[in-house]
């Protein structure tokens, strides 16, 4: 029987000094990357909070500014058909005549807020990281305030602070000193509610400071008292210079938070008597919702000028952060 033969494959085999060797395997096609299941759960955790953020926020700010930037009335409000009037509602609230006073006592509430928080914050941190006995009881009752709903602080303040059966002006009476009108005074009314935003801010500089304290290593100040440093120089060469950066983050939260304050102005004074005590989140309110006619346009506006220094301050802060990070 005839043996048949077959050339060899040349693209298989190949002749290398008298060696019959294998052919190197075609390289493979490019493959399309898969994403890992960590990025894949990168993912799973970030949609929720994307989602949360661009309803809960990107949508009500959209929504705010295109308020602000039309005439809206009641049936335009419903239909949606109000027509564009570009800045003309930033001009209204420039031009009124509560613009100044409204402004003055917004900074004013702010300022002062932050820094008798602050500074009553840090005391108590300081006092109470002695860890004395009873401290973290007595550290549990100052939370007391924050827990409360603040209709309910506010409407006690309005209670003790009354002209007539309060029990401030009768501690007053008890001592010889004669009933200050608290809430219904124009001279009063803005350190009445100053007072009670202060006493409701202080428990969470305290806790947030003392949260700070904690970080700061013991070793330091054994060293600074060794080193012949007293009380007064441990605090201001030792731990105020390590709580830079949690009172930064501090006063920033303070400042955002006591910007937009309006129940307890509100439910203490709404905003009087004679505008005394109005700042930009009770004159946004009035403008939007305290009237029979109401201004959507304008009350959006003063509402955006509060978002626009909320932001210009954390700018502030985050240029601040960057400079100590980069020194």
């Amino acid at each position: 029987m005839k043996q048949t033969t077959h050339p060899p494959d040349h693209r298989s085999t190949g002749v290398r000094n008298g060696a019959v060797t294998a052919a190197p395997p075609p390289a493979p096609g490019p493959e399309r990357r898969r994403p890992t299941s960590p990025q894949w759960a990168a993912w799973g955790f970030l949609t929720p909070v994307t989602v949360y953020l661009a309803l809960f926020y990107a949508y009500p700010l959209y929504r705010n500014l295109d308020l602000s930037l039309r005439d809206y009335t009641v049936r335009s409000f419903v239909q949606g058909d109000a027509p564009f009037t570009g800045l003309a509602n930033y001009r209204t609230v420039l031009d009124d005549p509560t613009f100044a006073p409204a402004l003055l006592h917004t900074a004013v509430f702010t300022a002062v807020c932050l820094v008798f928080q602050y500074a009553i914050g840090l005391a108590l941190a300081v006092f109470f990281h002695q860890n004395f006995p009873l401290s973290a009881t007595l550290r549990a009752l100052f939370l007391v305030p924050w827990l409360l709903p603040l209709i309910v602080s506010a409407s006690t303040w309005s209670w003790m602070l009354n002209s007539e059966s309060g029990v401030v002006n009768a501690t007053l009476h008890a001592v010889g000193i004669g009933p200050v009108n608290w809430l219904t005074s124009p001279s009063w009314s803005l350190a009445s509610v100053i007072i009670a935003n202060i006493w409701i801010g202080v428990p969470f500089n305290l806790v947030v400071l003392y949260s700070g304290l904690q970080s700061i290593p013991g070793s330091l100040y054994e060293a600074a008292a060794l080193d012949g440093a007293n009380a007064w120089q441990r605090f201001w060469r030792v731990t105020f210079p390590l709580l830079r950066p949690v009172s930064a983050i501090t006063l920033l939260l303070g400042l955002v938070y006591t910007l937009k304050v309006f129940d307890i102005i509100w439910i203490m004074t709404k905003g009087g008597p004679a505008d005394s005590s109005t700042t930009f989140a009770t004159w946004s309110y009035q403008l939007g919702f305290g009237n029979l006619l109401p201004a959507f346009g304008p009350g959006a506006a003063v509402g955006n000028l509060l978002v626009v220094a909320a932001l210009v301050f954390g700018l502030v802060y985050l240029r601040v952060q960057r400079k100590q990070a980069l020194s």
